[in-house]
């Protein structure tokens, strides 16, 4: 069978009030997409009835897969379901869609690719709104961006936001080395990618804030540790091989390096 031309990546935990209603709207959106398409849910070891929710969609919709995982994080549900496809473009998922399904078409217009090989969704670029977020909420993001310029790179205002579209053989590289499991991840990702040299481009998008945020302090704080991590992953050399590598449709000329 051929590859889907886009994958749904949905990192799931404890979702279970609203993974079906989430699931039956992306499902919905993409149904009248002019592309193939699969939903990929990876369960980030759910204590409650959220895998078998999902594994009962799946049993009625093949476009929609589980994969059932060990409780470790995030970043490690995130890593499992980018490389559990071989999806021409992938695109990472919050499960409480709040961004709604509809803005996908701001990644892919009109169901073309876009020129850059990431896209990541933002709430401070141009345009964007944040709806109903707490202020509190916004000035710790605001502040975690900073200590992102300061520790890893400067250039992207959203680091942090649940939703990116990634060309596939990008997926792959970056995915197959990424080592952080917590919610740090997302800096890990954006940093190799620098590394790398591919184009990424901040899209602005409509976000609502939901209640029932599986971001606490304790996670706060280990995704601030985690920036410290990513810079000495890179002085071990844990990223070895990506500095400046060539990327699929390269021409020699590549843009976006590490800043600093």
């Amino acid at each position: 069978m051929a590859a889907p031309f886009l994958a749904v990546v949905v990192p799931v935990y404890n979702e279970e009030e609203r993974i079906a209603a989430s699931l039956e709207k992306l499902a919905g959106y993409l149904a009248e997409r002019p592309y193939t398409w699969e939903i990929v849910v990876a369960d980030d070891g759910s204590t409650d009835a959220s895998a078998s929710i999902v594994a009962g969609v799946a049993e009625r919709s093949p476009s929609v897969r589980l994969i059932s995982l060990p409780h470790r994080g995030k970043g490690s549900a995130v890593r499992a379901g980018m490389l559990a496809t071989d999806a021409e473009w992938r695109f990472l998922c919050d499960a409480d869609l709040s961004m709604p399904p509809e803005q996908l078409d701001r990644f892919l217009p009109g169901g073309e690719p876009p020129s850059e090989e990431i896209v990541i969704g933002s709430r401070e670029a141009p345009g964007a709104r944040r709806i109903g977020e707490p202020s509190r909420r916004h000035i710790i993001g605001r502040a975690y961006t900073i200590a992102v310029w300061m520790l890893a790179f400067r250039g992207i205002e959203d680091t942090q936001c649940g939703f990116k579209l990634f060309r596939g053989d990008v997926a792959e590289r970056i995915f197959q080395t990424q080592t952080l499991d917590g919610f740090g991840f997302d800096v890990e990702v954006l940093f190799m990618a620098r590394k790398m040299g591919v184009s990424i481009r901040e899209q602005a998008i409509d976000w609502y804030y939901f209640s029932g945020s599986k971001v606490t302090l304790l996670k706060g704080l280990a995704g601030f540790l985690d920036i410290g991590r990513v810079r000495l992953n890179w002085a071990l050399g844990r990223y070895r091989g990506l500095d400046r590598a060539p990327v699929r449709g390269d021409s020699g000329e590549q843009e976006g390096g590490d800043s600093q």
